[in-house]
Formats: structure tokens, sequence, C-alpha cells
């Protein structure tokens, strides 16, 4: 069984169609949303977690991609400057899944992808501009 993070961006056509529930029921996938917007124009975006056999999912990327909704990896939405960051840990305050956190001793700040479900508190909060999103 696989597992991936996924954005899944679709337009208004397709926003009130059972896109998800086709994913469960025909192509065997569990689905965990992570994060979901629509905005005032039904163009959505959410963040869901895809696990299966590799086969299903595959497929059920296929399906989605052919019903005009685009499909991206879940590592190209949010990046964290290392560089940049002053380890002043603003942001680990606002991160409610411990993505981001202060490794003690050290008041070093650590970023774990793995947690990251994108929810933009952190972009807010740091006064170095060290997090960015790419949608």
């Amino acid at each position: 069984m696989i597992k991936h993070k996924v954005v899944l961006l679709f337009p208004a056509a397709v926003v009130e169609q059972p896109f998800l529930y086709h994913l469960v029921k025909d192509y065997d996938l569990f689905i965990n949303i992570l994060r979901a917007n629509i905005n005032p124009k039904k163009e959505g975006r959410l963040v869901v977690e895809l696990s299966g056999e590799e086969k299903n999912y595959e497929k059920g990327v296929r399906f989605l991609e052919s019903g005009g909704i685009e499909v991206l990896p879940f590592e190209q939405q949010m990046i964290w400057n290392e560089e940049r960051c002053t380890h002043c840990g603003a942001c680990t305050v606002m991160c409610p899944t411990g993505a981001l956190e202060m490794s003690r001793p050290d008041m070093i700040v650590r970023f774990d992808g793995d947690k990251c479900v994108v929810c933009e508190h952190c972009f807010k909060a740091c006064p170095a501009r060290a997090i960015e999103a790419h949608y």
C-alpha cells in the first residue's frame, strides 16, 4: 500500500461533481482531506492524502486529470528557506500540526514536510518571509 499527499486544483465546472466518491468506490483509494478551499469563483484547492494500491492510485490520478482536475505533488506547495530563516520561532507557535518546531536546546527551527498541511498560518507569522507557498 502506498501513501501520497497531493494538491488537487479544480475549476468551477467540477466543484459539484463527486470525484472523491469515485476515487473511493471505483479506485478503492482511502482519502484523508488535510485542507480544502473553494474561492468565490468556485475554483477549488484540496490537499489530500491518498492511499491504496499503486495501480489504483495511478488509475485514480488519470481519472482526476481526465476530468479537468490538476494533480500536483504536495512537496511542491510549501517551501521553507532555511537560509532566510532567523529562527525566531514565530512560525512554530502558529503551526497546528507540529511541522515547524523549535529544536531544543540549540533553539533552531526545524521543518517536517510530512506533517505539513499547508494551512498557511506560518506564512503570516514569519517576519523574515522564509516560508513561501507555490500553487
